[in-house]
């Protein structure tokens, strides 16, 4: 078995197809114990995450870097349980979702950064009225001029927010808060789709279609245009089963 190290809140790291991952008991106390720490970066590793990650050095890095990489799809789930890793799925929108309610109820300063303007008026609306406490400091869309950036970057570390939440999408959402948060205090995600998913744009797959592993043919249902992207989840499979990723003792 590949662990690279353990640290005191029971992480072990591991690799799938040779992208790091961690395996923990509970990624919750993880995440609170890390902003405990003084903060860090959260990627959420899924079987289409870590095809690009083979193919980009520039995600490889970001990944490797980050202080808490957790298993959020299934393939991951079963490339580990290979080397004899037992881990329980860890979907990304739900732990993004317990550290935003965490935030609400302790005071935190949230930030929120990515995704349609639409839909980041319809979080600024909503998540008040879901989550009575939570203090947003800062409700950014993504679709800003390249000249802006720079400036809400500033803007950002000025208000030292304890959790800041990206939806820029898989590589640049790892990229960017690699760039930006690396050694800043705070808790960094990306998080994908998460933030559609709140303002009730998309809707997640039903609780059936988790239990048989099948939220891929969800998402591909919702969103046709991911075809090719999900030739990565058959890739993955293969991978993993060519390179014989066992448990070795």
């Amino acid at each position: 078995m590949d662990f690279v190290s353990t640290t005191p809140d029971d992480r072990r790291r591991c690799r799938v197809l040779d992208i790091p991952v961690d395996a923990c008991r509970d990624v919750r106390a993880a995440a609170l114990g890390l902003h405990a720490r003084g903060g860090g970066r959260i990627v959420t590793l899924n079987a289409e995450m870590t095809m690009t990650a083979r193919a980009n050095p520039e995600l490889r890095r970001a990944i490797a870097s980050a202080e808490l990489v957790i298993p959020d799809g299934a393939g991951v789930v079963w490339a580990l349980s290979r080397q004899g890793v037992k881990v329980v799925r860890s979907p990304g929108i739900e732990l993004a979702w317990t550290l935003l309610s965490y935030a609400a109820a302790h005071q935190w300063r949230v930030a929120l950064i990515g995704a349609s303007p639409e839909v980041m008026s319809a979080l600024q609306q909503n998540l008040p009225d879901q989550l009575p406490g939570l203090n947003l400091v800062m409700a950014v869309h993504g679709y800003q001029p390249e000249e802006a950036w720079p400036g809400l970057k500033s803007q950002l570390l000025g208000l030292q927010p304890d959790l800041i939440l990206i939806a820029l999408g898989v590589p640049r959402q790892e990229t960017w808060s690699q760039a930006i948060g690396s050694g800043v205090a705070g808790l960094w995600m990306g998080v994908g789709g998460s933030f559609d998913v709140w303002a009730g744009v998309k809707t997640r797959a039903p609780s059936w279609m988790g239990r048989f592993q099948i939220e891929w043919l969800y998402r591909l249902i919702q969103e046709p245009s991911r075809w090719r992207r999900m030739l990565s989840l058959p890739q993955f499979v293969w991978e993993v089963i060519r390179k014989g990723e066992r448990a070795t003792r």
